[in-house]
């Protein structure tokens, strides 16, 4: 399936940094799993290694612009994720939460990739392993998450969401079967509806992983302490480290291969400050820029018009 979208330009490449040091080496995604007895043994996951060979952008140009990873839009096509060690630390902490069947949480600042890094993770695991993903709406009350999750695991016949009792047994039988439930935006449930989730985990029988993702999810976990006592891995996503950002930018987008490190340092110091989604919104605006004009070299001058473009609040 991954690799028939890839061929369709309907999800991110992968690409890995080369340098010892910079990323991961290329064996690492797969030891990982198979260190954790969750890779299929017919080649592994699904990885496409290192930059394209010829630079091109994937067909459908401008129509394509809203390249999508992991349900988060990147702004431009010719993005390729990158598996940085940012990257490769949420697949092993995932990995290990899917094995161990058990509770993790992803957190960081806003526009660090947190999303983006356990999609990859999930998109890594064997394809005998369900997955589920969910996403807490804004001040949810309990019948939207039960529908949320009832919407997730398929259980949507009938009024069967909007029925409390018949909805919560029907979702301990199907979290009865080995999977995992990735629930984004987890900073958005109270403690009474992160106390359901517990509920619904300490049921019988429970085979199924749950990983909570969102911008300060590791405070609101704080405030359920039955559930955050149960959460077997914390993780926190960082900020790109400046060494890491020029190598970081040249893989993720061609536009970035010839320009001056110098002046992604400055930038990066002075507007991104390691966000990788300012760099995603920086990159959309420097390839409208050479649409625009072809011909034009990427010199300090066009990446200040594109840094522009952020206004006060990049």
């Amino acid at each position: 399936m991954i690799k028939r979208d890839l061929g369709a330009g309907r999800v991110l490449e992968v690409a890995r940094p080369a340098q010892a040091g910079v990323g991961l080496e290329p064996s690492r995604y797969d030891r990982a799993l198979a260190d954790l007895g969750l890779v299929d043994g017919k080649g592994g996951p699904l990885v496409v290694d290192g930059p394209p060979t010829d630079g091109r952008i994937p067909e459908g140009g401008a129509a394509d612009a809203g390249v999508r990873g992991g349900g988060v839009r990147l702004y431009v096509p010719g993005a390729r994720l990158v598996s940085t060690r940012q990257v490769a630390a949420v697949v092993e902490v995932v990995g290990h939460t899917v094995a161990a069947r058990g509770m993790c949480c992803v957190y960081g600042d806003t526009g660090l990739g947190k999303t983006v890094a356990v999609e990859q993770a999930l998109h890594l695991l064997p394809g005998r392993v369900p997955v589920w993903r969910a996403v807490a709406c804004v001040a949810p009350g309990l019948p939207q998450l039960r529908a949320s999750l009832c919407e997730a695991l398929g259980l949507q016949s009938g009024a069967l969401p909007h029925r409390a009792g018949p909805a919560s047994q029907a979702l301990i039988r199907a979290l009865a079967e080995p999977g995992v439930l990735f629930l984004d935006d987890a900073q958005r449930l109270t403690p009474p509806l992160l106390d359901y989730l517990r509920q619904l985990w300490d049921a019988p029988g429970c085979a199924a992983a749950l990983v909570l993702c969102g911008a300060g999810s590791e405070r609101a976990l704080a405030r359920a302490s039955a559930l955050r006592s149960r959460v077997l891995a914390w993780h926190q996503i960082g900020r790109l480290e400046p060494s890491q950002v020029p190598q970081t930018l040249s893989l993720f987008h061609p536009v970035w291969a010839q320009t001056d490190p110098d002046d992604l340092t400055r930038v990066d110091e002075q507007m991104a400050r390691g966000n990788f989604r300012t760099w995603a919104k920086i990159t959309s605006h420097l390839y409208a820029a050479l649409e625009r004009a072809p011909g034009k070299r990427v010199d300090r001058e066009l990446v200040e018009q594109a840094c522009a473009r952020l206004g006060p609040y990049p």
